[in-house]
């Protein structure tokens, strides 16, 4: 496991930051707002940059699968649990009265479809803690695995053991833990100083009491992080590529006309999804523990993701839009209509089982596998050892 010592990390962590001021949360309050508001209105703000990759992915068709389609299983397991899926909903928004109804319609539909369902950052009940109760999910979903989620700064200015109580009152099956230098550096009040988080989540993980997710936000866990995170016990690696919501954009929709302008320069910045899935999909030590988000907007992306090695894909911003224009039953058909989809494709690729579709042979094209091995290439790994080729 790596250590402070031995990653480059200074040996003295900054202090600890004091508990947000009333002023602190209200503030909180209204950026959790603003962002829903910049991500449901599509029309207004271009919050989607990049490209995932999966576009230089296809699957070949198989005119006589000689399957039925009784025989096809999309089951498998998620933080310890059965599901019917290999698909979650990605943990989005909190801290604001429009989040934290989002976030109920969103564990209803889980609960609804049999899916894994992730809540809004719990950071603000080690300051508010009267409203404990917008983040009660497992009483909506009690079927289905939830799980919460807290930023990695968070995990060195906090006491580990407060936040294991919240996470037991919570009856939470596993934490996702999400990094996002990116849109911190483009928040007014973002942090600044990012010295020793990786020990304190490397603490973390080999501390806590339930299985820890680590996620990145839209511009991808690098492959090296990736190793280093899966030698350390973490139950699942989010990858969150580029191709989906670019939070640096978000941001600078609240920011003055000079912050948007350099904003745009990060427009295609980040790994993308698929490339990244590719490239360390097939890890030895990765097996069943990635997982892709960042720009899944598709189930035929979701069955792409399945075939280059994820666990499972995970939905954000599609099933939040859902939300907006019909509640939890318009994110029920979206859902239902993913499973079509992959149920689809795992009949036409004669494909039984997820473990089928990981086995299948994919046509990818000349780009997406020079794309592929320049990043290996980059990070001095044989292609060929790591299914890049």
């Amino acid at each position: 496991m790596n250590t402070a010592s031995n990653s480059g990390i200074e040996d003295s962590p900054p202090p600890r930051r004091q508990p947000l001021t009333e002023l602190e949360v209200g503030a909180l309050g209204t950026r959790k707002t603003q962002h829903l508001e910049i991500c449901l209105d599509h029309d207004r703000y271009r919050v989607e940059t990049g490209s995932t990759g999966f576009e230089g992915v296809s699957f070949l068709h198989r005119a006589l699968p000689e399957i039925a389609d009784h025989e096809i299983d999309t089951g498998t397991t998620f933080l310890g649990r059965p599901v019917r899926l290999p698909l979650f909903i990605s943990s989005m928004t909190g801290g604001s009265e429009a989040g934290y109804r989002a976030n109920k319609e969103l564990a209803r539909a889980a609960q609804a479809t049999g899916v894994p369902v992730g809540m809004g950052s719990i950071r603000i009940l080690f300051r508010k803690p009267e409203v404990f109760d917008h983040f009660a999910l497992k009483k909506i979903a009690p079927d289905v695995p939830v799980f919460a989620n807290i930023g990695s700064v968070q995990l060195r200015d906090m006491n580990h053991a407060e936040i294991f109580e919240v996470l037991r009152r919570l009856e939470v099956e596993g934490i996702a833990v999400h990094l996002n230098p990116g849109q911190e550096l483009f928040q007014s009040d973002g942090d600044r100083d990012f010295r020793g988080v990786l020990e304190a989540v490397l603490r973390f993980v080999s501390s806590c009491p339930i299985p820890v997710i680590i996620k990145e936000t839209g511009f991808g866990l690098d492959p090296l992080l990736v190793r280093t995170l899966l030698d350390a016990g973490a139950a699942y690696l989010d990858l969150a590529g580029s191709g989906g919501t670019n939070w640096v954009q978000v941001e600078a929709y609240r920011a003055e006309a000079e912050e948007r302008a350099a904003a745009e320069e990060f427009a295609d910045w980040g790994y993308r999804t698929g490339v990244l899935l590719a490239a360390v999909g097939r890890l030895p030590q990765a097996e069943g523990r990635i997982l892709a988000s960042g720009g899944l907007r598709t189930g035929l992306d979701l069955a792409k993701s399945l075939a280059l090695g994820a666990h499972a894909g995970g939905y954000a911003l599609p099933l939040i839009r859902a939300i907006n224009e019909g509640g939890a039953e318009k994110a029920i058909e979206l859902i239902a209509r993913y499973e079509k989809v992959l149920r689809t494709v795992m009949m036409l690729t004669g494909s039984r089982t997820l473990a089928e579709l990981r086995s299948v042979r994919l046509q990818r094209s000349a780009a997406f596998q020079e794309a592929v091995h320049a990043l290996l290439t980059a990070l001095e790994w044989d292609p060929g050892e790591y299914g890049g080729a």
